[in-house]
């Protein structure tokens, strides 16, 4: 009985963890590396496991980071079952259908630049077929209930307060006589957020599996950031140029609809035109009202009194190319919120060129930028950065607002940690390498607790735990 981290272990993205029971394997996560080209050019390497070998895979939550790899798994041989809530896979049905279109767009542009090298074409990750396939084979599991997913295997999802669906993952394994139970945190939510429940709080578990993205860092206060979010509305006012919003398509687009919608007046949004420049970001959108009953009341009465276009006048959705294009006419007056989050992909990009040299506008960074992302070079304050080879002027202001992250930060994670009776040992995975330190010598100095960093590759033998406590 094992558990080994091939994603996620030491960086950020790419979750992906086996659990092995008796003759049967299990997958936690099988997500895309993201960041530097040269990271997310391992996403094409062959899995360190064989995926036909693969009994069921479990999957937390419907971010890319963490279910972008479900295509290829079953490409390369796996015809098992995905276990997820029925709010994940509603949203995977859109998420992984807008990364095929992404790595197919992404392939065409590389292969016209492969053949003038008269190099081979590459073929796409996988496809919009692929990805059909993929949906096909979930299977949708409520929060609250024990599920058999192998005869050794019993899965409990619990929300995590992350995105629409996101589930922390209790797995009471047998085998030979002998039992564990391996808590996986998934992406734990940031308690108060607007919109979703705070995560669920659990007491029993042998090992901890935990994310540590924020384990270095506090959030402020909702009522800072709300305050930190005005202050930037006022400093823009007088602008005579445009506010570019990088989002996530899920969660942080919604959310942020929704302070706009909640402080309208408050904020004097009136004044501008509001686009949700994201094909993706609309569909989740319906996705997130189809699950009203996730929400927190506050929330749910809003959305359900408000429907999907919030009643702010001045907010449309951009859904085609077209009217994409049309908004980067515009030199005033637009606040415009579309992906990527990271600033790596979508239309984003386009909006970036068209106006980060620009001294009248703004760019407000509203989540986390992992390492080599042009979002981090824009957090990290760099003066240039290449847009399809174009080498452009940083001239525009660039606020971050960190606080409204969809993350629990170190406290909320501790506190999430030390309602575990006993203090079961932890391993940290899905951040990166300095914040899974502070993390782990925060348990151990304050809560005694057995803290450790998950190695890539490395196995950790469920059955001899008293090894990590040593």
């Amino acid at each position: 009985m094992k558990l080994t981290s091939y994603g996620a272990a030491e960086e950020v993205t790419g979750s992906c963890h086996l659990v092995e029971v008796g003759d049967k394997k299990i997958l936690l996560d099988c997500g895309l590396i993201q960041g530097r080209a040269k990271d997310e050019r391992r996403n094409r390497d062959p899995f360190p496991f064989d995926p036909s070998s693969l009994d069921a895979v479990v999957l937390s939550h419907a971010h890319i980071d963490h279910s972008g790899r479900l295509p290829i798994l079953f490409n390369q041989g796996y015809e098992g079952k995905i276990f997820t809530h029925p709010a994940s896979a509603d949203l995977c049905s859109t998420l992984l259908k807008d990364s095929a279109y992404l790595h197919q767009r992404d392939t065409e542009y590389r292969n016209k630049r492969r053949a003038r090298k008269g190099r081979a074409p590459l073929e796409p990750m996988y496809t919009i077929e692929d990805v059909e396939r993929t949906i096909k084979c979930f299977k949708t599991v409520d929060f609250g209930v024990p599920t058999a997913i192998t005869g050794n295997c019993e899965i409990t999802l619990n929300d995590a307060g992350h995105i629409l669906g996101s589930a922390m993952v209790t797995l009471k394994l047998e085998e030979k006589d002998q039992r564990r139970t391996l808590v996986f945190s998934g992406d734990l939510g940031h308690r108060g957020a607007p919109i979703l429940r705070d995560f669920h709080l659990l007491d029993e578990a042998d090992l901890v599996l935990v994310e540590s993205t924020y384990g270095n860092r506090l959030h402020r206060d909702w009522s800072e950031t709300f305050d930190e979010v005005s202050d930037i509305v006022r400093e823009v006012k007088g602008s005579k140029g445009n506010v570019l919003i990088p989002a996530f398509a899920v969660g942080r687009s919604q959310m942020i609809l929704y302070m706009f919608a909640r402080y309208f007046d408050q904020w004097d949004l009136g004044q501008w035109k509001i686009f949700l420049d994201s094909p993706m970001a609309i569909e989740a959108t319906k996705t997130y009202l189809k699950h009203v009953d996730l929400y927190d009341e506050t929330a749910a009465a809003f959305w359900k009194e408000h429907g999907p276009d919030l009643s702010m006048p001045n907010f449309s959705f951009s859904r085609t190319a077209a009217e994409s294009q049309k908004i980067n006419q515009m030199k005033s007056g637009a606040i415009v919120i579309a992906g990527s989050g990271m600033c790596t992909g979508g239309r984003i990009k386009h909006h970036l060129k068209h106006n980060l040299w620009r001294k009248e506008s703004h760019v407000v960074i509203s989540g986390y930028q992992s390492y080599g992302s042009l979002g981090r070079k824009l957090v990290d304050g760099a003066k240039s950065v290449k847009l399809w080879g174009d080498k452009i002027k940083v001239q525009a202001s660039i606020h971050t607002v960190g606080g409204l992250s969809a993350h629990a930060d170190q406290q909320g994670i501790m506190d999430w940690y030390a309602n575990f009776k006993g203090r079961p040992p932890a391993l940290m995975v899905h951040g990166e390498t300095d914040a899974m330190q502070v993390l782990a010598g925060r348990i151990r100095s304050e809560l005694g607790g057995h803290a450790h960093i998950a190695k890539p590759g490395k196995s950790t033998d469920l059955l001899k735990l008293d090894r990590l406590k040593a």
